[in-house]
């Protein structure tokens, strides 16, 4: 196996779909789950750009993917299809040697499953070294307008959330914590794309409020559970 091809490979990951504008919050990154068989891992971070303008990075990743994590050792050859069915692909090019010519290859990373504009595109696939396991895996990265203290609109929340489940030759304590960092990378790589990290104004929140606001599924005045679920964030019936 040559070089780039022992390259650990991981994807884009987040979330849900929420509507709700979000006040901004700090950046957070955690293994939220973990069994013998599965593992989610969460990140978000707020910045500037508007959800627009987010979205038409996100869909072309070889613009802020860390080539360090590619199988051809540059991400430009990163490709993602935006649409239903759609490849988040990757060419190989070939190499001549000194008497032979090269074949060119190729990585199928996820497959498209729900591309909604400037709101959440979401792809199933194992990433990376989890390739060689039966394993699946599902990527949701939802985007979400945010607003400051004066309720103008301020950017975007990103949420990456990637689900993996089933049996794995790894120790799954360890192949979450990397797999977490790995896209962490790239979590952060689209955020300086877009000017940065919103730096945060209180660090008292927790990881699981900063994410998603406080109090999700907490009981409210008349006894009754709040809207949305701390699982997808989405409403209860969706």
């Amino acid at each position: 196996m040559t070089r780039r091809l022992r390259r650990l490979a991981i994807a884009p990951l987040a979330t849900v779909l929420c509507v709700a504008v979000l006040p901004a919050a700090p950046a957070q990154a955690e293994v939220t789950e973990e069994s013998d068989t599965h593992f989610v891992t969460r990140h978000a971070l707020d910045v500037k750009a508007a959800p627009k303008d987010v979205w038409l990075a996100l869909i072309s990743p070889g613009d802020w993917w860390n080539d360090a994590h590619t199988w051809s050792a540059d991400a430009s050859n990163m490709t993602l299809t935006p649409q239903a069915g759609g490849c988040f692909c990757e060419t190989i090019p070939a190499e001549d040697g000194a008497s032979t010519f090269g074949l060119e290859g190729s990585v199928q990373h996820m497959t498209v499953v729900q591309s909604l504009p400037r709101k959440v595109l979401r792809m199933r696939g194992a990433l990376g070294p989890l390739q060689s396991e039966p394993v699946d895996g599902v990527l949701t990265i939802t985007l979400q307008e945010i607003e400051d203290d004066d309720g103008e609109a301020a950017g975007t929340r990103i949420v990456w959330e990637y689900v993996v489940g089933g049996t794995m030759r790894f120790e799954v304590p360890q192949i979450a914590k990397a797999v977490d960092g790995v896209i962490g990378q790239q979590a952060l790589g689209l955020a300086e794309a877009m000017g940065g990290v919103i730096p945060p104004e209180d660090e008292s929140k927790s990881a699981f409020d900063g994410a998603f606001g406080e109090g999700l599924g907490a009981e409210s005045e008349d006894g009754a559970k709040r809207g949305e679920t701390p699982a997808t964030g989405l409403g209860k019936g969706r």
